[in-house]
């Protein structure tokens, strides 16, 4: 069976998106018969242009233009080239996945994803909801909307503590002025509420993972960051067995039904043995393809599972495998970065 399966997120900047890992693991299985259909926003993201790869590559519109423009691009990939499957890898794109994915279905393009419920768990001010559930502990955490609620909360919490969007940004504060700074910018980019988060302290560690919707994993590894870049992406990393943050990753398939691709970041305390849960992705992180380096194909096993193609079993993965992301030169033709500009494929 060949399948043609579109992948998004695969920019591959200084904040590098899932796509061409997710894209490179499914090449890996050659019972698929994968021929990669880029799902790109924008005609610089060099995914585009990486043909062994992506087998062919088109232009969609922002899921923030709207239903009709979005799905319908789709429709019209499916319709020219082939598209059995559509792997999301960017936030922004799953509200109206999941919304619509039915629709898509019965027009013959398949989806695994979360339910809209299970898609709302990502937010910051569950976490520690989820965290209990699966045997986690979360940092103390405050949600504000006013200055009031923020002078009060940084004194609860103390100093120094970090300032969170519910979905998007991050920052750390040192003072109250920078506290406020912080608070301003989130408010004026994402709005209320904002989230004042007691800091901890411990290793940086994150696993990923999937579950089938029904409770059984489809694969998990767990990391621990060595070297990050400015904007907090990993550039190193080597593979960790953290029992109890692997545990609950498994927890976090089995108690709430998982549905899809994951990554919990987590703070993990060895020395009081606690893990911490600092935030929840619905779907792939940017290293996601070190996984399928050390033998667990998750992303294999998602559209094995959604075409009703046998699991693999990943029973292990060997702890001490370094993780190295690097950048490369790309050269190609003018001509095709025009056809991608003009007609929205190439």
């Amino acid at each position: 069976m060949e399948l043609f399966i579109g992948v998004s997120g695969i920019n591959a900047f200084d904040n590098p998106g899932p796509g061409v890992g997710v894209a490179k693991s499914l090449k890996e299985d050659k019972e698929l018969k994968a021929k990669i259909v880029g799902l790109a926003y924008d005609a610089m993201e060099p995914g585009a242009y990486m043909d062994w790869v992506v087998d062919k590559a088109f232009i969609l519109p922002y899921p923030s233009s709207g239903y009709e423009a979005f799905i319908n691009r789709l429709y019209y990939v499916k319709e020219t080239f082939g598209l059995d499957f559509v792997f999301p890898n960017l936030d922004a794109e799953l509200p109206l996945l999941i919304k619509y994915q039915e629709e898509l279905g019965r027009a013959g393009i398949k989806t695994f994803l979360p339910t809209a419920e299970q898609f709302k768990l990502r937010g910051k001010d569950r976490l520690e909801e989820v965290a209990a559930k699966i045997g986690f502990d979360s940092p103390r955490s405050l949600v504000i909307t006013s200055y009031d609620e923020l002078y009060k909360a940084v004194e609860k919490l103390g100093l120094p503590l970090m300032v969170k969007g519910v979905f998007y940004k991050a920052y750390k504060a040192n003072t109250l002025p920078e506290a406020v700074s912080h608070y301003n910018k989130i408010v004026a980019e994402w709005g209320y509420p904002v989230i004042l988060q007691q800091v901890v302290y411990g290793d940086e560690m994150n696993v990923v993972g999937a579950g089938d919707g029904e409770g059984n994993s489809l694969g998990v590894v767990g990391i621990k960051k060595l070297w990050i870049t400015e904007l907090g992406k990993i550039w190193t990393g080597v593979t960790v067995k953290n029992e109890k943050m692997l545990q609950g990753a498994e927890k976090f398939i089995s108690e709430l039904g998982w549905k899809g691709p994951f990554e919990l970041e987590c703070i993990v305390d060895t020395k009081e043995n606690k893990v911490y849960l600092i935030e929840i992705n619905p779907r792939f992180p940017a290293w996601s393809y070190f996984s399928t380096g050390v033998g667990v194909n998750i992303a294999a096993n998602i559209v094995r599972k959604a075409f009703g193609m046998p699991i693999r079993e990943f029973k292990d993965y060997e702890a001490g495998k370094l993780y190295v992301r690097f950048t490369d030169d790309l050269i190609t033709d003018m001509e095709r970065f025009q056809k991608l500009l003009v007609r929205g494929e190439s």
